[in-house]
């Protein structure tokens, strides 16, 4: 899962937000433990959710169906792809516009800005200026997007190329998050039932 996808899936909650936006960027148990409890709970359900969609079947055979050179970054390309789909079925999941979502994130981070990684702060500089989250739905967005993570890797790589695989990717990527993403929102919804029930909160 990438960005968008972890952000929908904390379900309003602005601790659980912050979390999901800092899962990637938090490394090591000091610094899990520099930010209060309801954040370090968004970051554990980021890093739990990483690991249900990895050991999901969908995921496991999306994987599979790519072949050299781009099957070293599969899960790279599938992370970007499953939120290009959830930009574009959106209504499907929420109430409320991607338009009021991407602001409500924008000014949850306002709040915040000076306790997160300067890492962070720099994707969101970058955010804004091409507008995402808003503009995932655009498939040129997401090659923009891979092409820059290709540009940030040491070691050659073709992200810059997915377009070239993308009309045959799209429909398989397509059955597999309309397979698999109602499952995990689902099961998040039951782990923060399980979750608040246990803290009495």
């Amino acid at each position: 899962m990438n960005f968008l996808a972890h952000l929908h899936l904390a379900q309003g909650d602005e601790n659980l937000m912050l979390g999901a936006l800092l899962g990637d960027f938090v490394r090591g148990r000091r610094q899990l433990w520099s930010y209060p409890a309801p954040i370090r709970n968004g970051i554990r359900l980021h890093r739990r959710i990483d690991k249900l969609t990895d050991r999901s079947s969908e995921v496991k055979s999306l994987l599979k169906s790519f072949h050299k050179p781009f099957r070293r970054y599969a899960g790279i390309i599938i992370d970007l792809a499953f939120d290009h789909e959830l930009a574009c079925k959106w209504s499907q999941y929420s109430s409320v516009s991607l338009s009021e979502f991407d602001q409500q994130v924008r000014e949850i981070l306002k709040g915040h800005e000076p306790d997160m990684p300067e890492e962070l702060n720099r994707f969101m500089v970058y955010a804004d200026s091409r507008g995402l989250f808003e503009s995932y739905r655009e498939e040129s967005e997401i090659f923009l997007s891979l092409a820059g993570i290709g540009q940030r890797l040491k070691r050659d790589n073709p992200l810059h190329r997915v377009s070239e695989i993308w009309p045959d990717l799209k429909p398989r990527v397509a059955e597999a998050f309309d397979s698999f993403y109602p499952r995990i929102h689902s099961k998040v919804s039951l782990l923060r039932n399980l979750s608040s029930t246990t803290t009495g909160s």
